[in-house]
């Protein structure tokens, strides 16, 4: 996932020394900044939904290798960006629930595949944006009824390593931002 242009020595430096920063990162961070984060990332979003519209929203360009986007995602119109995230929010909204519960992982966790399960389908249009805004809402609500997140149990994340509910909640809005400068990109590629 961060690691698709670096060399080999970086990649290993990469691997040992980010996924204990980014815990910390979050360990760090306030529930409060953490859903300020994903609210603003959503207001960011919708205003690049708008500058894209309908037509421009379709269209893919590759762009330039950045750190978090896979070399399999470089080459996604600005829906398609929108339908992984949405698929992403899903999944973390779950995880958050489920770890604040005490639940146990459920058969489609544990059998579900990070590279190939949160791939947007080829035809993602328009409709990505209310889809993508309802996901976002959905999980600030959750979060908000939700008690204590951090301190529960783990589950891995597959890169950054153990995860509590808190920290899940975190890395909401932190993927969000990687794909709203994957979009950006994309933008100054598209709307020239």
């Amino acid at each position: 996932m961060f690691t698709s242009f670096w060399s080999p020595s970086c990649e290993i430096m990469i691997q040992k020394i980010l996924p204990p920063i980014i815990r910390l990162k979050f360990a760090l961070t306030s529930r409060e900044k953490a859903s300020q984060t994903i609210q603003d990332e959503l207001v960011r979003y919708l205003d690049l939904g708008e500058s894209f519209g309908a037509e421009k929203g379709t269209e893919q360009k590759q762009i330039n290798p950045m750190l978090g986007v896979d070399e399999d995602m470089r080459s996604w119109s600005f829906y398609q960006i929108l339908e992984h995230n949405t698929i992403v929010n899903h999944r973390i909204t779950g995880a958050t629930m489920r770890l604040v519960k005490g639940e146990p992982p459920d058969e489609s966790e544990k059998k579900f595949n990070v590279k190939t399960d949160v791939m947007p389908a080829g035809d993602a249009g328009a409709d990505e944006v209310e889809k993508f805004r309802a996901s976002v809402e959905a999980h600030l609500e959750a979060v908000d009824s939700l008690a204590n997140l951090k301190g529960t149990d783990t589950s891995p994340h597959t890169f950054f390593g153990p995860f509590d509910a808190h920290k899940w909640h975190c890395m909401f809005g932190f993927h969000l931002e990687i794909h709203r400068k994957q979009a950006e990109a994309l933008s100054r590629l598209v709307l020239r």
